[in-house]
């Protein structure tokens, strides 16, 4: 998972991408999503070192190599020339990563818990020739209704969303997967992310996945292809997205 989420991350760093600014209904998360407007690749020298440290064998909190790392990471937020909301919404991860401030979304009192992934993927003429589409990721920690039938205790949906694209095809190939850690329990694993639940059957594009995490701090990088297909006439198109992160709390 290490290799793959330092990978995904320096994939990330295009310039002329921006992040989107969450709805205020759906986002109850404590970190929350990159305000809009502020470029993709500031955050880019950042995120490899933090991933990189919770992708570590060992206690992300104890004295070695993955506090080296976060300590670096703290040490390049300091000298980034970044608006304090983005620095605020950093921090907040470092202190998720290493423990010393919680971390993860609050709970509601009604309603599930939604955590946006930090910034929307890109997806190369996934609409047609010439036409990108937006992709967003989120995350709900269980016992919830989202997405059907809804994940229970100890496990977390993940939901997909291709914006401006068509209904997507039966089988994926490749699939859009989601990659994800425990950084308080060490367990890990990797699920396809499927057109199973029929979110949104006209479009767009909605894939979904529920996957047993167990209660605890987790990571999760979403990433991978789309197939879609308006009707039995046309041709499928099948593209890729960028990776986009996750954290939150089960």
């Amino acid at each position: 998972m290490s290799a793959v989420a330092l990978a995904a991350c320096a994939t990330v760093a295009v310039p002329t991408t921006a992040f989107a600014k969450p709805t205020p209904a759906q986002t109850t998360a404590s970190i929350p999503m990159i305000p809009e407007g502020v470029s993709v690749d500031a955050l880019a020298s950042l995120i490899p070192a933090i991933i990189g440290a919770a992708a570590g064998p060992a206690d992300i909190a104890a004295p070695g190599p993955q506090t080296a790392i976060l300590d670096q990471a703290r040490q390049i937020l300091s000298t980034l020339n970044l608006p304090p909301s983005v620095k605020d919404t950093l921090n907040k991860i470092i202190t998720f990563l290493d423990g010393s401030g919680g971390g993860g979304p609050d709970i509601p009192k009604d309603g599930p818990v939604i955590a946006q992934f930090l910034w929307p993927s890109i997806g190369k003429g996934c609409i047609g020739s010439g036409a990108d589409s937006v992709g967003t990721a989120l995350a709900v920690p269980g016992p919830a209704q989202l997405p059907p039938p809804g994940p229970v205790a100890g496990q977390a949906g993940f939901v997909f969303t291709a914006l401006g694209t068509k209904r997507p095809t039966e089988i994926q190939t490749p699939p859009m997967t989601v990659q994800w850690l425990n950084l308080d329990t060490r367990a890990s694993g990797v699920a396809n992310l499927t057109d199973e639940a029929k979110i949104n059957p006209d479009g767009p594009a909605t894939l979904s996945a529920i996957v047993n995490t167990g209660a605890g701090r987790v990571v999760a990088v979403v990433s991978g292809s789309l197939t879609t297909q308006a009707d039995p006439e046309s041709q499928p198109i099948t593209c890729s997205f960028l990776p986009t992160a996750g954290f939150f709390t089960v």
